[in-house]
This record gives structure tokens, C-alpha cells and sequence, in this order.
């Protein structure tokens, strides 16, 4: 795994991106961006669409993380993105503004057991929010998509780690 590439992980509150994303990030050693932390660290939760963080919102997260992930994929480095994307655009123009290999990952759960693990977190969402957010996340697929439903969180890495030896 010696070129430069970026793997976006995305899925449903509860299934898993998260730990997934860092575990994967830790194991061949690459950047970690957690698209949530973005919009929070620039307040970009408020405006909506259809009730769900606007396309917009998620537009300008893209911009910031793709200027922030261009500097350690320039140098070489592998970059892990890790969000919802429950917007196509939104994986589209994140796509369009890294001109790099790169892999998606849609990791799927059933939503009664995206709220169990919610339940399972230090900071929970809460029942309602893994709902609406499974509900539009799960309305397509993109990339790759992996069941993380019955799996370890090892040996959903494991799987994909396969991919992107086989891939990249």
C-alpha cells in the first residue's frame, strides 16, 4: 500500500464508521478526519434540507477537509474520511476535489442495532436521531457496501483491509 489514496467510510449513525475508521487509520497508518467533528467545529448543523443537515452544510465541510487531507496526501500519506454522507452529492464533490485513488465503504446495520450501540456510547444520539439519520443515510449505496450487522468490528476491518490490498 505504497500510493497515495483516500478510503471515505460511510453509513448510519451506530454502524460501526467510527471505530472502523480509526482502527483502519491506526493499522496502515493514515490521517483520520471525522466529518461530524467538522460541522461542529464550524457550527454547520442549523441550516437544513428536507430536515436533515443541508447539502449545502456538508459542501463546505468538504471543502475544509479536502484542503486539510490534500496536505498529507501531497506528502504521500493515506487519508481515512469517516461520516454519514447520507447525500450522494456530498460523497460526489468530496470525490471531485481529491484527485487521488480512493475507495468508498458503505457500512450497513440493521437500525434496531445502529440504536443498541448508539445506547452502548459514552455520548448517545438518542433513538430518535439514529432513526431519521439511518433512514436517509440507507437510502442508497455507494462504493463498496459491507454488513456490519452479526460482525466484530475486527473483522469488518479485516474485510476491508482486504479491499484495499486487492484494490490499491
Amino acid at each position: 500500500m505504497n500510493k497515495t489514496f483516500y478510503i471515505i467510510v460511510r453509513g448510519p449513525l451506530g454502524c460501526g464508521k467510527s471505530t472502523i475508521s480509526q482502527k483502519l487509520a491506526k493499522d496502515i497508518g493514515a490521517e483520520y478526519f471525522a466529518v461530524d467533528r467538522v460541522l461542529d467545529e464550524f457550527d454547520l448543523t442549523k441550516d437544513k434540507e428536507e430536515g436533515y443537515i443541508s447539502q449545502k452544510s456538508f459542501f463546505k465541510v468538504n471543502e475544509i477537509i479536502a484542503q486539510r487531507a490534500d496536505k498529507f496526501l501531497r506528502r504521500g500519506k493515506a487519508v481515512i474520511f469517516d461520516g454519514n454522507f447520507y447525500w450522494e452529492s456530498a460523497i460526489e464533490d468530496l470525490i471531485s476535489k481529491l484527485d487521488y485513488a480512493h475507495l468508498v465503504f458503505t457500512l450497513k446495520a440493521s437500525v434496531d442495532t445502529c440504536i443498541s450501540r448508539d445506547e452502548e456510547r459514552g455520548k448517545t444520539h438518542g433513538e430518535m436521531a439514529t432513526r431519521v439519520v439511518h433512514k436517509k443515510s440507507t437510502s442508497f449505496d455507494y462504493g463498496i457496501v459491507i454488513d456490519t450487522e452479526s460482525k466484530t468490528p475486527e473483522k469488518t476491518l479485516s474485510e476491508i483491509e482486504k479491499v484495499i490490498r486487492s484494490s490499491l
